[in-house]
């Protein structure tokens, strides 16, 4: 028998919706909507946290951001909590990364047996103006780069998803035929289609000259975001203030389309070269993204939001315990990759310690496994004044916050979250049950103080208020060996 081998393919800020197997008629993802084809697919999937420092943390360590203390994109993930890539890598397996990390630094020990070409986060400091979160937080002065660098082209991004492709197909084919006694794990985390919204022409144009390119939904008076903590993001993160046309707006657009058929390109290349290698039948293959992207709908772009268009992430999985073309709408999470790493590769239970962690192994939840648990999702981060708490409970979906009014949507008849029930008397018992399930798991208000008083105290580590409004806003990280830009 050869051993088992894995390989996780992880994208940034991909929505699961727009993708051909979860039924987009618009954007082409040839490569992914096979591999659903060959394996399963995940309705229901959550990121543990909408923004890419906390959901990346979470998903190495296999807990959620309440348990570990990464609350934000300047507390990076340093290596100090045994993650799913320390536990295989000290057991035995090759553990590579390639690609975008999001960690502190090169320097920590990350858990991987080599990283290449990795991405880590400025400085080992990150985002350090998303530590004021007090009603005067500055409006983020790269806000213009989302409308702005739209269009056709190449960016930084695009040429490093292009080389972290080609690294991951050398490092297969280099691979394959070695004599190996236990199973190798490779993971592939490309940028794309993180903004900037610069896209190949090739993918840009066939979007952007399509008569029926679809708008922005609920972008009109009485449909935007209403909710103040949607406010306080839209206020801080103003990105939409420079979408003056339509022309705008369907540059983005296709520039966002164009993307993740560039990124589904490139993941397409990784997922061939195991067929060329022959090493497919023993390998499993996991597709999955840090969180989504608003893309202009309720008025929004980005991430940092609790709507389903953040949260809800492309889950796939094909190899063994698979059923070709099944169809999982058990709600579930990126911390399920955890669990499912090890049984994979190691064949084995968690080790001693991993006791703890939320997750159930993604072939369980294949097969039909339930478990009585509420997926969560939660954020601290940069453009909120509070902490927030999403659960799914059955078809509802329940948002906490620690200092604004709950809210309460029904996704099974509404999955555009259009009508708030939190304040409906029908559906009081159901506020209250999903309130109590919350409370069993965490308490939002010893959390929330938690995570501003560390943020406290790296503003205050990083000279305080002041010094870190001086040093700008970063619009993004740049990926290895590119200066960054702060505006």
């Amino acid at each position: 028998m050869s051993p088992k081998n894995l390989v996780i393919i992880m994208s940034d800020q991909h929505s699961r919706n727009l993708m051909g197997c979860y039924g987009d008629k618009i954007v082409k993802t040839p490569n992914l909507d096979k591999l659903a084809a060959d394996g399963a697919r995940f309705n229901a999937c959550w990121t543990p946290s909408p923004v890419c420092v906390p959901a990346r943390a979470c998903f190495a360590t296999g807990k959620y951001t309440h348990q570990i203390g990464h609350w934000d994109n300047a507390d990076a993930y340093d290596g100090s909590i045994p993650s799913w890539h320390h536990r295989l890598r000290d057991a035995g397996h090759e553990v590579t990364s390639i690609g975008k990390l999001h960690f502190k630094s090169e320097d920590d020990d990350n858990g991987f047996t080599e990283s290449i070409i990795p991405m880590h986060v400025i400085d080992g400091k990150g985002d350090l103006l998303g530590l004021i979160r007090d009603d005067g937080a500055p409006v983020r002065g790269g806000a213009y780069k989302m409308k702005s660098m739209a269009g056709p082209g190449e960016s930084v991004y695009t040429q490093y998803d292009r080389d972290i492709a080609a690294r991951a197909q050398i490092w297969l084919h280099e691979r394959a035929g070695q004599e190996r006694d236990k199973g190798f794990v490779l993971f592939v985390s490309f940028v794309c289609p993180h903004y900037p919204l610069t896209a190949p022409p090739e993918h840009f144009y066939r979007y952007y000259t399509d008569p029926d390119l679809p708008m922005p939904r609920f972008r009109g008076d009485g449909e935007r975001a209403s909710h103040k903590f949607l406010k306080d993001y839209a206020e801080t993160f103003n990105f939409d203030d420079y979408f003056e046309t339509e022309e705008d707006i369907r540059r983005a657009v296709a520039g966002y389309f164009g993307l993740c058929s560039f990124m589904d390109e490139q993941a397409g290349k990784v997922i061939d070269a195991l067929e060329a290698t022959g090493l497919r039948d023993d390998t499993s293959i996991v597709y999955t993204s840090d969180h989504g992207d608003a893309l202009g709908q309720r008025g929004l772009w980005g991430k940092s939001t609790m709507q389903e268009e953040i949260l809800g992430v492309p889950l796939i999985a094909a190899g063994a315990g698979f059923t070709p073309g099944s169809v999982i709408d058990t709600p579930c999470s990126l911390l399920d990759i955890y669990p499912f790493a090890f049984e994979t590769v190691e064949e084995a239970t968690l080790l001693e310690g991993d006791d703890d962690l939320p997750g159930v192994s993604l072939t369980k939840l294949a097969d039909g496994v339930e478990p009585e648990r509420n997926v969560l999702s939660e954020y601290h981060a940069m453009g909120s004044r509070t902490g927030a708490f999403a659960i799914r409970h059955g078809r509802f979906k329940y948002i906490h916050y620690a200092r604004y009014d709950p809210q309460l949507f029904d996704l099974q008849s509404d999955p555009d979250e259009l009508h708030d029930l939190a304040g409906d008397p029908e559906h009081a018992d159901t506020l209250a049950e999903c309130r109590a399930r919350l409370l069993t798991m965490l308490d939002p208000d010893e959390v929330d103080r938690r995570a501003r008083a560390r943020q406290s105290e790296l503003l205050e580590a990083n000279g305080g208020r002041e010094a870190v409004i001086a040093r700008g806003d970063l619009g993004f990280s740049p990926p290895p060996g590119v200066a960054p830009t702060f505006n």
